[in-house]
């Protein structure tokens, strides 16, 4: 929890802040690469740390995970420039990229999944506190204190929870001698990253057609197809291409790779609704935008219980159902709806949100011996990572298209525009319940999903 509390708090505080940190270090048009530059460095991370946490454990990877983290925010609190701003918070998100999926598979491994559902709760309650904590600490330190301790309050956090992880967390992890696969760690770090770095940037930073686009897809695409062929040759492979045979495993990325992209689209766009189309003030923007980051961890602190009860298909099927009825609700407000009636559709995605995601990585966990589940979690979690990028991309792709360039629309442009946000979301919510019908219908019964203990010692 302590561990999962510094990416939950991160993700949360810094927006409150950019327009004090920009008025201090200059660069106010590079402020998105604070957020680009992060997501990127985490995402293409992921997958290697996940096969790393298989070759030697979890711990030594949580360990580094977190000292990592807690320099890039040392540096960011130091940040004279906003160039030296967004290179920290680089080295922030390889940090991250360690964090999040090691306390995920840590989970997986010392708790059967009947205990993760009384887990979960304590995991979803730290991603509540945050939604509320984060934006508010980020108010007050960027307002009455500096902007600085945004980044420094992550200090003391992660000396606590290294701490807590060193001497209380002990695992028997298998010690034998791996040769690593250098070479597909770096085509996939290359390959992926000139991906998500198109996606993220493309019709942004420059046009789809740019040369800058153009070279980075077609690169990306390149190496990935160069990766696939190391892999198949390699000994003991970064990224196994197992994973893409098995249907759990499959359906569980799929379903988090819809997660993200949905989750961005609402992040991005309600607020802007709220402000360009309803008139509200920042303050409850981010309120009404909260309300989705609220939904998630309630539905998910129950989602052990029902899943128990009905298995993982019909909770995922369930909280697609939800997410679709959330966002088909959006569709419905216009330039004379409240405030309340956008927060209530965000509210009842979240819920939906809450009881996919969880579930399905649960379900995709379960079907995997300790060596595999590292990757399999990692890979969930890089799905994850993807989907916002493509989110971005394609979302912000439909609102410029409805837009036409204009730099500051009127609420009447504003509306239609943002609607096709809704119904993209509206969409992918769809797709998700039929993802979630791929899952396996229930934990017990089934010999892929029959796992009660770690099959090697861990805690």
């Amino acid at each position: 929890m302590l561990s999962t509390s510094l990416v939950a708090l991160d993700s949360t505080i810094i927006a409150t802040a950019v327009l004090t940190i920009t008025d201090q270090l200059g660069g106010f048009a590079q402020f998105p690469w604070l957020f680009s530059i992060y997501l990127l460095a985490q995402a293409v991370t992921v997958p290697i740390y996940g096969k790393l946490a298989d070759m030697v454990g979890r711990k030594p990877v949580m360990l580094f995970g977190i000292g990592v983290f807690a320099l890039g925010s040392l540096l960011c609190g130091l940040a004279t420039s906003m160039i030296g701003l967004i290179v920290f918070r680089a080295v922030q998100g390889i940090g991250a990229g360690a964090v999040s999926p090691m306390s995920m598979t840590i989970a997986g491994d010392i708790y059967t999944v009947p205990e993760r559902a009384k887990v979960q709760a304590y995991l979803a309650s730290v991603w509540a506190a945050s939604s509320v904590l984060g934006p508010l600490l980020g108010g007050v330190f960027s307002e009455y204190v500096s902007w600085r301790w945004i980044f420094l309050i992550n200090l003391p956090l992660a000396a606590l929870a290294g701490w807590m992880i060193l001497r209380k967390f002990t695992e028997s992890a298998p010690r034998q001698r791996h040769r690593i696969d250098y070479l597909g760690a770096a085509l996939l770090t290359v390959g992926a990253g000139a991906l998500i770095l198109a996606l993220l940037e493309g019709g942004q930073a420059w046009a789809w057609t740019a040369p800058a686009s153009v070279t980075l897809f077609a690169g990306g695409a390149l190496v990935l197809v160069a990766f696939g062929l190391v892999e198949r040759r390699a000994a003991n492979p970064i990224l196994p291409l197992w994973v893409f045979t098995r249907r759990i495993v499959v359906a569980s990325s799929l379903a988090s790779l819809l997660v993200g992209a949905i989750l961005l689209g609402l992040t991005s766009y309600v607020p802007t609704f709220a402000q360009g189309v309803l008139g509200s003030g920042a303050l409850l923007a981010g309120l009404t935008v909260g309300a989705l980051t609220l939904g998630w961890p309630v539905s998910a602190s129950q989602a052990g219980k029902v899943y128990l009860r009905i298995g993982f298909r019909a909770t995922g099927i369930i909280g697609g159902v939800l997410a679709a009825v959330g966002a088909g609700s959006l569709l419905l407000v216009d330039a004379h709806s409240g405030l309340p009636r956008v927060a209530l559709g965000c509210f009842v995605v979240g819920m939906g949100m809450g009881l996919v995601a969880s579930p399905t990585l649960i379900a995709a966990q379960a079907s995997a011996d300790w060596s595999e589940r590292g990757v399999v979690t990692a890979t969930n979690m890089f799905a994850r990572s993807l989907g916002s990028a493509v989110g971005v991309a394609v979302f912000g792709a439909l609102v410029n298209a409805r837009l036409g360039g204009v730099d500051h629309p009127a609420a009447a442009e504003l509306a239609p525009a943002v609607h096709v946000v809704f119904l993209g979301v509206a969409a992918m919510a769809v797709v998700l319940i039929g993802a979630a019908a791929c899952m396996p219908r229930r934990s017990s019964g089934n010999p892929e999903l029959a796992v009660t203990a770690p099959e090697t010692p861990s805690a």
